[in-house]
C-alpha cells in the first residue's frame, strides 16, 4: 500500500507536508478513497516543530492559552506549540503561567473522557484543540463536548488537515484544506459508491494508523 503513496507540501510553508496513499478505507463515520498519513508528520520531531511553527504564526499575541489538548496522537506537535506559542508571547491565565499539554481518553463506550488528575488543567481554562485529521467533524464536535463539560473554554481549534472551516461557529484552523486534496472524498457508511462497485477496502483507518485488510 505504501508504494502508492505521495507527498502533498503546504503553498504557504514549503517545508510542510503530508503524505496521501488513494484507495477505499473504513473510518469509524466514514469510507474516504484516500488514507493521509501523518504518522512522519506527528512523530519526526523536526517536521512537527515546522508544523508547530506554522501553526503558531497564526496567531496573535493576544490570544490566550492555558492548555493544548491533543488528539490523534498530536502530542510531539503539542509540545512544540506550547513552547512556539510562548515564544510568540501568547498569554497564559493559569498560575503557573505555562501551557499545559494533555491528552483525553475514549472510554469502553468510545465516549472522550479526561481522568481526575487532569480535570484541572481543564476547568476553567482556556483550551486550544490540536487534531492532525478532520473529515466530517464528527469527532471535533465531541471533543468540543467533552472539553465543554469538564469546563473548559476553546480558544482556539487547528487541524493539520481539514476539510471543514468552521464548527459550532467557531474557526477551525488548517495547514491543508479540502482543496490541496481536490478529489479526496469522504461518504457515510451505507452510501459509498466504492462499496457499490465492489471495490475491496484497503485498511480501516483512525487518528492513530491503519489496519491494513489482509
Amino acid at each position: 500500500m505504501e508504494q502508492r503513496m505521495t507527498s502533498i507540501y503546504s503553498k504557504k510553508f514549503p517545508d510542510i507536508k503530508i503524505r496521501v496513499i488513494p484507495g477505499h478505507f473504513v473510518t469509524s463515520h466514514s469510507h474516504i478513497n484516500y488514507y493521509i498519513d501523518m504518522t512522519m508528520t506527528k512523530m519526526r520531531a523536526s517536521e512537527a516543530k515546522n508544523v508547530a511553527k506554522a501553526i503558531a504564526s497564526k496567531y496573535s499575541s493576544n490570544t490566550i492559552v492555558d492548555t493544548i489538548v491533543c488528539m490523534d496522537g498530536s502530542e510531539v506537535i503539542g509540545a512544540y506549540l506550547a513552547d512556539e506559542l510562548t515564544r510568540a508571547g501568547i498569554i497564559s491565565m493559569n498560575a503557573h503561567k505555562t501551557i499545559y499539554v494533555v491528552s483525553p481518553e475514549f472510554n469502553s463506550t468510545g465516549q472522550i473522557i479526561f481522568r481526575q488528575n487532569l480535570v484541572p488543567m481543564i476547568e476553567g481554562k482556556n483550551v486550544f484543540l490540536l487534531l492532525a485529521s478532520t473529515t466530517t467533524g464528527m469527532t471535533l464536535h465531541r471533543c468540543l463536548e467533552c472539553i465543554n463539560y469538564y469546563g473548559g473554554h476553546i480558544t482556539g481549534i487547528t487541524s493539520v488537515f481539514s476539510m471543514i472551516n468552521s464548527i459550532c461557529g467557531i474557526h477551525v484552523s488548517s495547514l491543508f484544506k479540502a482543496g490541496d486534496l481536490p478529489d479526496y472524498k469522504a461518504y457515510n457508511h451505507g452510501e459509498c459508491p466504492m462499496c457499490d462497485a465492489k471495490v475491496p477496502i484497503d485498511a480501516f483507518v483512525n487518528g492513530y494508523g491503519y489496519s491494513q485488510l489482509k
